[in-house]
């Protein structure tokens, strides 16, 4: 499997996915650490790729969402955005309702999101 396939299968089968240099508990860039603080904030559970493990991610990713910086963050197999946008929406209380909907929807269906 290629890596633009790799993360397309991995956006896919996880609610909500945060690219990142480093990893939430040892973030390596301050917006890799604002972005996870701001998901933390609003109670996400999320899986997290350290960008930083696999170059092929790294080099790939931007071709993928046609988004060239780090951290990106996906939500349902889509591209919210980088750190300034998910700072955003946590102020505008959009990611909160995101995230809600989306656990809802998933205790709905008896899988934890």
């Amino acid at each position: 499997m290629d890596v633009l396939d790799r993360i397309k299968t991995l956006v896919d089968e996880q609610p909500i996915v945060l690219f990142m240099k480093g990893t939430p508990t040892f973030p390596m860039c301050g917006f890799s650490s604002r972005a996870v603080d701001a998901l933390n904030s609003v109670g996400a559970r999320f899986h997290a790729v350290n960008v930083l493990e696999d170059p092929s991610v790294r080099a790939s990713l931007p071709h993928f969402g046609n988004w060239p910086t780090f951290p990106q963050l996906y939500i349902q197999g889509e591209l919210i955005g980088g750190c300034d946008i998910v700072e955003d929406l946590k102020a505008s209380g959009q990611l909160e309702r995101m995230v809600v909907d989306l656990q809802q929807a998933a205790a709905v269906q008896g899988d934890p999101a």
